[in-house]
This record gives structure tokens, sequence and C-alpha cells, in this order.
């Protein structure tokens, strides 16, 4: 693929949380399509690694590492690792995610641990260790997904809800603390049809209460995406992004 001079990432090093499935793979693949070096991390290093031979096939380098996204020990392993092998990460793409549905009466304090370190704990500490680096350095972008959960009520994923509103507020703090060398933006994704929808009815697949009528395909995150980690989205920062199907 030649890239688009607005789309040119060649050169870049990205680390994408969450990259060996659903969204997150489709991130990646775009990425390296575009010219990107990539750093694949999830929990499963497999995973990780078969995403990262896709991205060899298209002649790019790829690292794949195995982390738990919601420890602040294994995170930084991820950072120490991903700067050893490229020396710089030009775009943090934060992921990592899991919002299982349970009332929330019934909600355990190891439950809502697990969900807020994973939607919010770690996310924090990965964008804030990296935004510090790119800052000190030739800057770079952070882009932080949250969910349409963060912004409507959801009953029956409270805990997931409220970490993604955390992320909401995060990204906006960390566009200011961070700016002008780095940017730091949130995607808030709808429903797609990712691995969580395997446990959604045959009617929830075909239709959502949103404008489009429908859930979306992983594929169509990836506009969004890379419009916010382009460098010629050089004035865009601290935005809520959100690719939800529309209204409610």
């Amino acid at each position: 693929m030649t890239p688009d001079p607005l789309f040119d990432f060649t050169g870049k090093i990205a680390l994408v949380t969450g990259g060996s499935r659903g969204l997150g793979r489709e991130m990646v693949l775009a990425l390296a399509e575009r010219g990107a070096d990539c750093i694949i991390a999830s929990r499963k290093i497999e995973a990780c690694e078969t995403v990262a031979e896709e991205v060899r096939a298209l002649g790019r380098k790829a690292m794949a590492y195995g982390v738990h996204c919601g420890r602040w020990d294994e995170i930084d392993g991820l950072i120490g690792a991903a700067y050893a092998e490229f020396g710089r990460v030009d775009i943090l793409i934060n992921n990592a995610g899991m919002g299982p549905a349970c009332p929330s009466h019934e909600v355990t304090e190891q439950l809502f641990d697990s969900v807020l370190n994973l939607n919010f704990k770690g996310p924090f500490r990965l964008a804030s260790q990296v935004g510090k680096r790119m800052a000190d350095g030739d800057g770079g972008s952070i882009i932080n997904l949250s969910s349409t959960a963060s912004l409507h009520a959801v009953p029956g994923v409270v805990p997931y809800g409220s970490a993604k509103a955390a992320i909401n507020a995060m990204s906006m703090s960390l566009a200011r603390e961070y700016a002008p060398k780095v940017r730091v933006n949130t995607l808030v994704p709808g429903p797609f049809l990712t691995d969580i929808a395997k446990a959604w009815s045959e009617e929830a697949r075909e239709t959502q209460p949103v404008a489009m009528g429908r859930p979306g395909n992983p594929d169509e995150i990836v506009t969004a995406a890379l419009m916010l980690a382009s460098p010629k989205s050089s004035y865009t920062t601290g935005a809520l992004v959100q690719v939800d199907g529309g209204p409610r």
C-alpha cells in the first residue's frame, strides 16, 4: 500500500494493548499497512505473536508481548521492553479492557477491582509513563479507548461504564498536562461485533438501538483511529470521538 500523505506512518512505532483481536487487531494492521512498526500486547502471547506475524508479512517490524494490562509491574515491563527494542513509542493505543455484565448488587469486590484495574488503573499507568517519555522526547499521540457506556445509562455494567468515564476525564487531563508535544484523545466505540458479541442474542448481533440500526464491524473503527494517530491531526487533542452508530 502507498500511504496517503495524511496517513503516512512510515518509521513510526505504535504500541497497541489488546492488539491481538477485535478492534485492537484492526488498528494494528491498519497502522502497519501504512508503514508503522508495531508492538502487540495482550494477555495471551501466542495470540499476539499471530498478529505480529501478520505485521511482519506486511514488511514491518513487530514485537509480541504478553502482559496483564491491569497490573503496574507488568505494564512497566512492557514499557521497558518496548523502549529497549525500538527506542521510543510514537503512538500508544490503550485498547485492552473488559466489561462483564453483572447486576450491581451482585458485584463482588474482586470483580469490581478487576474491572477498574484493567479499564482505568492500567491505562493510566501506561499513558502517564509513555506520555512523559513522549513529552521529554519528540512527542507523540495517545489514543485511549472508552465506551458509550461512559456516556449513557447502561444497567448491569456499572463498574465498566464508570471506569470508562474515568478514561474520558483522564484523557482530557493528560492532554493538558503533556501538551503541546503529546496529543491525547479518546475513541468512544459503540456496539461492535467483536468477541464480546458472541454472548449477544442473534437479534442484538443484527440490530442495535442506534441511528445506523446495527452494530459496527471491527474494521469500521480504523479511520477514526488513523485520524487521531496521524501527525497531520496536530490541532486535535483532548477530544472524545464517538464511533457508535449515531444517537440512540
